[in-house]
């Protein structure tokens, strides 16, 4: 008994309660969003909000946040968008389809590690750095690609079909690539010394020095991982969409995927957070995006939805930790 209770004062569990609620909600006024094709829906919607979300979970979970990851996904796709444009253009030989996850990759991670740059090492407050190098990264996207669109002629097949379909049940390999970029991440927070240590700073950025941790180091790391990442949801957005436009591929995705972070109980104020929580947040937002067609809601009006989302999932994340220290307390009386 002890134990189911311990289950249910998780923080995970009150974001799971309300992906359970809002499903049973939706699917009482249409039955179909009930169904296994509705499911592929969402899981088709998650996985570049996923694989971002784990770059930044570290970076808040670090006690800082990147305002940039949409405009480093955007830069990412067009750099790995033009080199098969090239591939065709200027190359004169076929460069294999693989090549553009390594290119859209490592731009990522250099984008990120600039960003770490200027905020630890001129001890800039990563908020303002991020929200520069939103607009900056994204004029750079536009210079890059001379303002124009990657458009699905020059994708190659084999990169779409990631996106398709996969010989496991049918299951489009995108799904599985970002759910086991969440178990690498659960992996490398609590098994490695790394990990630990961006906890610890996060917990206490002060005493963190103090107890021999390489906080410039670590933030360096993480930036660039949050970077990296951004960079692998950039190729597979060509991958998923089959093109990439300079002024909308990754604009306003870094909401998302915030949105996503907090709302699976990474706290803002850093060294709280799991990956269970954050893959659930994300597959909340997933649900709400999918129930906007079938109930007829326009897009427009999922900004403001995304924000109602947030506030009740931390009212409920509050309920469920405030319950949890009560319990502690009566447990030690």
């Amino acid at each position: 008994m002890s134990m189911l209770r311990s289950i249910f004062l998780r923080r995970e569990a009150g974001i799971a309660v309300m992906i359970v609620l809002f499903c049973l909600a939706v699917g009482s006024v249409k039955p179909q969003f009930l169904t296994l094709d509705q499911l592929r829906i969402i899981l088709l919607l998650t996985p570049l909000i996923m694989i971002a979300a784990m770059g930044q979970m570290m970076v808040i979970v670090a006690r800082h946040v990147d305002l940039s990851i949409g405009s480093t996904l955007g830069v990412s796709a067009m750099m790995s968008g033009m080199l098969y444009r090239w591939d065709a253009t200027w190359l004169g030989f076929d460069v294999p389809w693989w090549t553009g996850i390594p290119v859209s990759v490592a731009t990522g991670a250099l984008l990120g590690f600039f960003n770490g740059i200027l905020i630890q090492l001129f001890r800039l407050p990563a908020i303002i750095v991020t929200l520069g190098t939103l607009s900056l990264y994204r004029g750079l996207t536009f210079i890059l690609s001379n303002a124009k669109q990657i458009d699905r002629q020059w994708i190659p097949s084999e990169l779409k079909g990631l996106s398709q379909t996969s010989p496991i049940l049918g299951i489009p390999w995108i799904i599985f690539i970002a759910f086991g970029i969440a178990l690498l991440t659960h992996w490398f927070l609590n098994h490695t010394r790394v990990g630990r240590q961006i906890y610890a700073i996060g917990s206490n950025p002060v005493a963190a020095p103090l107890r021999g941790i390489r906080v410039t180091h670590v933030t360096l790391m993480v930036f660039t991982i949050s970077g990296a990442l951004a960079g692998l949801a950039g190729i597979l957005y060509a991958s998923r969409w089959g093109f990439v436009n300079p002024s909308n591929t990754g604009s306003g995705f870094e909401f998302q995927v915030i949105a996503a972070v907090v709302i699976g109980g990474v706290s803002i104020n850093g060294g709280v957070g799991t990956v269970l929580g954050t893959v659930l947040g994300v597959l909340l937002l997933g649900c709400v995006a999918a129930a906007l067609p079938l109930l007829g809601i326009p897009g427009t009006s999922q900004a403001a939805i995304y924000g109602s989302v947030i506030l009740i999932a931390l009212l409920i994340d509050r309920t469920v930790r405030q319950q949890g220290i009560v319990s502690l307390k009566r447990s030690r009386a």
